[in-house]
């Protein structure tokens, strides 16, 4: 669910960052920035969906709406703990926002900052690591993997004479009457989700990107203004698309754009333009873009 597509200008259709990501039950908030609780009310979101937070960096459009977003979680008592991942180097900024003004505390709310690269937390659905960016501040973009499964292959589970009940037996066992698992199945990749913002090109970028089935990736700027985006740490269009194209990126989603060009299309152009030839969506506030099948 996007709920804010603006860089760090809002505009009168585009509000502030913010992004809910919903996997196997889970609401994973990415960067919201000024206004996501209004945004979250204009798409059917309830602070009950939000299980975990993750902040990219401390500029204001990607967390100035953390208060407002703490305090709801609070005022509607969300019956489950919510973590925290940011920059660790920002802690002050988290304290702030976090006690901003005065309010009751009735939810668990789990600190935990972001300091290295690689995995912060593993859950039965997903792995959730983390990779440096290039900013003028410090910012880590974020990636999921879900575990690698089984699709079981009727040809060869008849061709064994395996059926019904044990269908579920080898799959838990791992072997039956001497067939192994293996033999009647095969490996079901689990997909890949990245978020990656405010960043210039660098060997993060290309690591959360990596195989991933859905990639949401701050454009800032058009590819005329390549020398802009460099010296203010962000990407253009056609940047974002070759990255998206080199990783094999299944469904390539572009947000965060300058408040300076009014043709969100042209955004499109230039990414077909760079050679992304699979999905492409180029994201507006309260668009619901779903996850590829899996392959």
């Amino acid at each position: 669910m996007v709920l804010g597509t603006a860089s760090q200008v809002p505009t009168r259709h585009r509000n502030h960052n913010g992004y809910l990501l919903r996997w196997d039950g889970e609401g994973i908030l990415f960067d919201p920035g000024e206004g996501t609780q209004r945004q979250m009310l204009r798409a059917g979101v309830a602070a009950h969906d939000i299980d975990r937070i993750c902040v990219t960096h401390f500029h204001g459009d990607h967390s100035l709406g953390l208060a407002g977003v703490i305090q709801r979680i609070n005022l509607d008592k969300v019956p489950h703990p919510v973590s925290a991942h940011y920059p660790r180097s920002g802690q002050r900024f988290f304290d702030r926002l976090r006690y901003a003004t005065a309010y009751r505390e009735t939810v668990a709310l789990l600190e935990a900052p972001v300091d290295t690269d690689g995995p912060l937390v593993r859950t039965p659905g997903y792995t959730l690591e983390a990779r440096r960016l290039s900013h003028p501040v410090e910012a880590y973009g974020y990636r999921l993997v879900e575990p690698d499964g089984r699709r079981m292959l009727p040809d060869r589970l008849a061709a064994h004479g395996i059926e019904g009940p044990d269908v579920g037996r080898i799959q838990r066992e791992g072997s039956l009457n001497g067939v192994a698992l293996e033999d009647v199945s095969e490996v079901r990749r689990g997909q890949r989700f990245a978020f990656v913002m405010d960043t210039r090109l660098c060997d993060g970028v290309y690591a959360l990107a990596e195989g991933c089935d859905m990639l949401v990736i701050e454009s800032t700027f058009l590819d005329e203004d390549e020398e802009l985006a460099v010296d203010f740490g962000h990407l253009t269009a056609g940047q974002a698309a070759r990255v998206a194209r080199e990783a094999g990126v299944r469904h390539l989603v572009l947000t965060h754009f300058s408040q300076r060009y009014p043709d969100p299309e042209e955004f499109e152009r230039q990414a077909r333009a760079a050679g992304y030839e699979a999905d492409l969506t180029v994201a507006r506030d309260l668009d619901r873009v779903p996850l590829p099948k899996r392959r």
